[in-house]
């Protein structure tokens, strides 16, 4: 290990610069610092050269040119232990610099501002930062490359100790966080500007259809105990949204479980449907019993009753904060996770009594692809995100659906687009009574949404994610009391089904929308 002599220091995101800058100072490590890093540091009161003054050349073209310098790159690319390498810096005045601290333009914080020019998104496109932190990495052995504010504890702490020495594996260790920090600000940049077409004027927003290079990004969250099963690994990866599931903030309860998060994810999706308070109670991906209500606690208490069976050791999510009457009710069956945009005060000490149940706090992502992986690659969709419209809605039998029915059927339908495929729903009232999930034939999907019903069954309407292939499933759900169904339409025998509905004095309509869900 070598003394670091001298350090560069470079960056946007300048959290905990200053203490650490200070650090180095005290180590009597050289400074050096481009533009606004610099004058922090100066009116800080820690002693700063400028980039300028170590190349002999100013900065130029509004900031674009500043450590594209043959003093700089050479100073950190040169192997000390090469005797070419060092008789060429010296022959060309370049000084050795033994750490760069460096993070980037915030491209993609950029790229999310609403109404955001295209010149200023190519403007924060950093150039000097990725090229400098490829140069350190890449020369590891001699160079330490810091591309993160929350190493610089840690940092300091192994330079205080050392005398300002850094052993080969923490320069190892910051060199692969370099490269994948480059990979993924590449990765952002590249996917941003393929979705911009020249023929728009460089227009953001005229969005070119799938990229034809998928590049996905995401940093390990947690290693968690087990996958699905105990004989398979897993962890938990974010895109640094901190957005979704996977930006969760988790309050309460165990280290939640491979299972626990896939469950979690379908128990928020299907509560992000509604406007009005719902609760969505969820097993194996499915819901199990689902409700709105004036209230929170109204619609656990109805979503409960329609399975309190299936329910045990179910996974909650609401759209509404969880308050301590509704969470003194959840108290009393055993669940695994509870997934809210908040929970108050009460509710916490209500259920602080469980230290296992875990509390999950979430905001919405906006999902625009689904990305699913398949042996040799993966297959890339559009999120379903169609909600029905009143334009969609084709009355198909003679007998028109009552209101009531029809306020059943608009809430069928958001349900069983979260059931798996086929999928068969059967509500009344803004509450699930029976739920067929997954099953190979519809009318056996109808068959068990039946016998899964705890209340009763007469005077229910029936949502199907896809068509009726036969008039079967149509004279089953009949047979079990419900009175309307929602369904796409499309199938070949579509007149025969709306005989059989029009024979049994049902009221169908069609929606023109398929959601079938593997």
């Amino acid at each position: 290990m070598a003394k670091i002599q001298r350090a560069i220091l470079s960056v946007t995101d300048k959290t905990g610069l200053v203490e650490f800058a200070r650090t180095l100072s005290q180590l009597q490590i050289e400074l050096i610092s481009t533009g606004g890093t610099a004058q922090l540091l100066r009116d800080a009161g820690v002693p700063v050269k400028d980039i300028s003054e170590f190349t002999g050349f100013p900065e130029m073209l509004d900031g674009r040119v500043k450590t594209l310098h043959p003093k700089v790159h050479g100073g950190i690319l040169h192997q000390r232990e090469n005797p070419a390498h060092r008789a060429a810096v010296e022959e060309h005045g370049i000084e050795p610099i033994d750490m760069v601290v460096v993070n980037l333009y915030a491209f993609e914080k950029t790229r999310s501002r609403p109404n955001v020019v295209f010149e200023e998104l190519i403007e924060n496109i950093d150039i000097g930062g990725p090229s400098m932190m490829r140069s350190a990495a890449k020369n590891f052995r001699d160079v330490a490359v810091v591309t993160s504010p929350g190493e610089y504890p840690a940092i300091a702490e192994e330079l205080m100790g050392s005398g300002g020495e850094l052993s080969l594996a923490t320069k190892w260790r910051l060199a692969q966080q370099a490269f994948r920090t480059t990979a993924a600000y590449d990765a952002a940049i590249a996917s941003t500007l393929e979705q911009i077409s020249a023929n728009n004027h460089f227009r953001l927003g005229e969005e070119s259809d799938f990229p034809p290079v998928l590049r996905p990004s995401f940093r390990k969250v947690m290693d968690l105990r087990y996958g699905e099963n105990p004989h398979q690994r897993a962890a938990l990866y974010s895109d640094g949204s901190g957005q979704g599931v996977a930006g969760g903030r988790q309050i309460q309860g165990k280290q939640l479980s491979y299972n626990n998060i896939t469950d979690l994810e379908a128990a928020w999706d299907l509560a992000q449907e509604f406007e009005e308070p719902v609760c969505a109670i969820i097993k194996h991906s499915n819901p199990c019993g689902t409700a709105v209500a004036p209230s929170l606690v109204e619609a656990y208490k109805k979503a409960l009753d329609s399975d309190p069976v299936s329910a045990f050791g179910g996974v909650i999510g609401v759209n509404r904060t969880v308050d301590g009457e509704t969470a003194e009710e959840m108290a009393k069956l055993f669940l695994e996770v509870i997934a809210a945009p908040a929970f108050d005060e009460a509710a916490k000490a209500k259920l602080a009594g469980k230290p296992n149940l875990r509390l999950v706090e979430l905001t919405p992502a906006p999902q625009k692809w689904l990305l699913r992986s398949i042996s040799g690659g993966a297959l890339l969709q559009d999120a379903d995100l169609r909600r029905l419209r009143e334009e969609d809605l084709k009355i198909v039998t003679r007998r028109q659906p009552r209101e009531d029915e029809k306020r059943s059927l608009g809430f069928a339908w958001k349900v069983v687009k979260h059931v798996k495929s086929n999928a068969i729903v059967y509500a009344r009232d803004g509450q699930t009574v029976g739920i067929g999930a997954g099953q190979m034939s519809r009318v056996d999907s109808c068959r068990v949404g039946a016998m899964k019903a705890v209340l009763p069954l007469e005077g229910t309407v029936v949502a199907s994610d896809a068509f009726f292939p036969f008039p079967d499933g149509v004279e089953e759900v009949a047979k079990a009391g419900a009175t309307a169904i929602i369904q796409p339409g499309g199938s070949v025998r579509d007149q025969q089904i709306i005989e059989a509905a029009n024979r049994l004095n049902l009221a169908m309509i069609f929606t023109g929308v398929r959601h079938f869900r593997h």
